[in-house]
């Protein structure tokens, strides 16, 4: 379970984030909201002048001159446009800095999340990965752009109406304090009640769009199985929980501010009555009453913005908990400092170029600043590899294996037997525990994993396509590659014919799902996608799983293409794909039982034996 971090931590690193950033901006904003609170209480004192300098000694008076009285509303008015102006120059900078904080922030996540090792994928739901994307980062965004300068606008202009209220009168401020102190338990209660609902609503709303992934990428299974009833009794309880959560949180949320109101109401009126009071014994002038009155209400309002925005503000908390959690996680390591490089012959020795020319090298340097090149082979060895996804449940026990330079190593066994676990050693998408794995023997801890991915081409049992044209797809392994290199990888894998019926062949454009082509024509682009990428190891994942017995025909010609020259890991649940393999080994919970090739299995009679003749089924 994933730790939880303080909101205290949370709400400084992200202060720190911004202002540290932005100083010159955020000081323009202080300076901005300052005269914009200023502005408000001049005007509140203006009110007390207007009564008592100007309208009360008019009264009654025969002959009234109003030039003072225009001169001090044109004042007042000059005063009030400062104001005004001072208020859209803070609100748009705080616009401007929040959009840009959050594109900076998603441009980090986006970057950091490239260098997550696949675990992580593994472990969390896409949709809650998504929803980090969206719904917490445009908590973050309503936080900057409005509850935090209207929350330090609201403290500003407290602090100035405080302080002018006691210069009026300090009897009148002792009582709009004793209110102040029952709105904040009342504040403190409902508001901790919304904000702990708000973060419970961040998070519901996290599960549902995870769920509603899952139910999207896997409709037809939910169709084949009939399971649409089920997946809705499921979505129904994950809804109600979101309902029941977001319901509270803004129930409390909108009974929050009328309670604040009404409650500053009541202070209000005793104000008037205690002014009143005051008034009438000559304490207080007609004036310094009007003014007070406009001074509660100038003080309670912005408590009751304050405490409505804390709710807006712990959502953001929540959601900025999850957006620093992400960027926390630990990045893919890699301390491999041995290279992959494009090489050439000249006068019997390898060197370095920049041109591809199908000749690769790994490039070593030594601690004596020495550096040597030696040629890429494709010779794969594991050595007693222990393995397990967690330290608790080992996968692999003891696996020794050798693929030499352009053999065809294929791998059969029940489904959990460890045959992907293998490859997805070799890419190093995981360490393992104990053991070694050596390719061309160099240790592959010793070569940088970007490196050693590109030496790999893969085509997985489960297509990836991306939005775009057929012609980018198939580009997606090499984007350098030419209009003519990607035509001639097609025809390779014998997609060629299929794509040039599409109605703007290779220009075609198709979503991400690859709607509109069937499943093995999906595969046919992941093959040809592999034939450009060209690498001199190759491994096939279940690659022609999803093909029909016919296509399977026309694939394998191009495949054989593909694999003649290289070294090639195949798994398969067809055995008759790998009849020609060098070396076949059958895998049962995480061991190797049997290996050779297929006469010498099919000599054993042991359980690829049985496999192959349909005694034993692959489950």
């Amino acid at each position: 379970m994933e730790k939880k971090m303080k909101k205290s931590k949370v709400a400084f690193r992200l202060l720190k984030y911004v202002f540290t950033t932005y100083k010159i901006q955020f000081f323009i904003v202080f300076v901005a909201i300052v005269i914009s609170a200023f502005a408000n209480v001049m005007g509140i004192q203006f009110i007390q002048r207007l009564i008592d300098e100007y309208i009360v000694p008019l009264i009654g008076n025969q002959n009234p001159d109003f030039s003072f009285l225009l001169q001090a509303i044109l004042s007042m008015g000059v005063i009030y446009l400062i104001g005004v102006l001072a208020t859209y120059v803070y609100n748009r900078l705080m616009i401007n800095i929040s959009q840009d904080i959050l594109n900076k922030i998603r441009t980090q996540m986006f970057e950091h999340m490239q260098g997550l090792p696949i675990g992580y994928f593994d472990s969390h739901s896409h949709g809650e990965v998504m929803s980090t994307y969206t719904n917490d980062v445009d908590a973050l965004r309503e936080c900057l752009s409005q509850s935090i300068p209207q929350v330090f606008s609201a403290i500003v202009t407290m602090i100035t109406v405080l302080i002018s209220m006691f210069t009026t009168n300090i009897y009148l401020t002792l009582v709009v304090i004793a209110m102040v102190i029952v709105m904040t338990f009342v504040s403190r209660y409902l508001g901790g009640n919304s904000s702990r609902y708000f973060v419970k609503q961040q998070e519901d709303l996290g599960r549902v769009n995870g769920y509603i992934e899952e139910m999207m990428g896997g409709q037809k299974v939910v169709k084949v199985f009939c399971y649409e009833e089920e997946s809705k009794k499921r979505f129904d309880e994950l809804n109600e929980n979101l309902c029941n959560s977001t319901t509270s949180a803004n129930t409390y949320a909108n009974i929050l501010m009328p309670c604040i109101l009404n409650i500053g109401n009541l202070g209000y009126v005793l104000v008037a009555v205690i002014g009143g009071i005051l008034s009438i014994n000559g304490i207080l002038t007609i004036g310094n009453i009007a003014a007070f009155l406009q001074y509660v209400k100038a003080f309670t309002n912005p408590l009751g913005q304050v405490s409505q925005q804390m709710n807006f503000i712990v959502m953001a908390l929540a959601g900025a908990e999850r957006i620093f959690r992400l960027i926390d996680e630990k990045p893919e390591e890699d301390e491999g400092y041995v290279t992959l490089v494009n090489a050439k012959m000249e006068d019997g020795k390898i060197v370095e170029t920049e041109e591809r020319t199908g000749l690769w090298a790994w490039k070593h340097p030594h601690h004596d600043g020495r550096i040597t090149y030696a040629r890429l082979r494709g010779k794969i060895t594991f050595e007693d590899v222990v393995f397990g996804y967690t330290p608790k449940k080992i996968v692999l026990h003891n696996i020794s294996l050798e693929a030499k330079e352009g053999q065809k190593i294929s791998f059969v066994g029940a489904t959990g037997a460890g045959k992907t676990t293998i490859t997805n050693l070799i890419n190093r998408f995981y360490d393992i525990q104990s053991g070694k794995i050596r390719y061309d023997g160099i240790n592959i801890q010793k070569i940088k994993k970007a490196d050693l991915r590109r030496s790999l081409g893969m085509v997985l049992q489960d297509t990836s396509l991306f939005t775009g044209t057929i012609r980018d797809n198939i580009r997606y392994s090499r984007p350098e590659a030419s209009d003519e290199e990607v035509v001639a990888a097609a025809k390779l894998a014998n997609a060629d014919n299929f794509i040039k019926h599409l109605p703007k062949g290779y220009d075609t454009i198709i979503n991400g799902s690859g709607e509109g082509l069937s499943q093995g024509q999906r595969q046919l682009l992941s093959i040809a996608r592999a034939a450009l990428d060209n690498a001199p190891v190759l491994i096939l994942d279940e690659a022609t799983s999803s093909i029909d017995t016919r296509t399977e025909k026309i694939v394998q010609d191009g495949m054989d293409k593909l694999m003649k020259g290289r070294t090639v890991f195949v798994i398969a649940h067809r055995l008759s794909t790998i009849r020609n393999s060098d070396l076949i080994m059958v895998l049962d919970q995480g061991r190797i039982i049997e290996r050779g090739n297929h006469n010498e299995l099919m000599a054993k009679k042991g359980m690829y034996y049985g496999l192959y003749t349909g005694a034993i089924e692959i489950e």
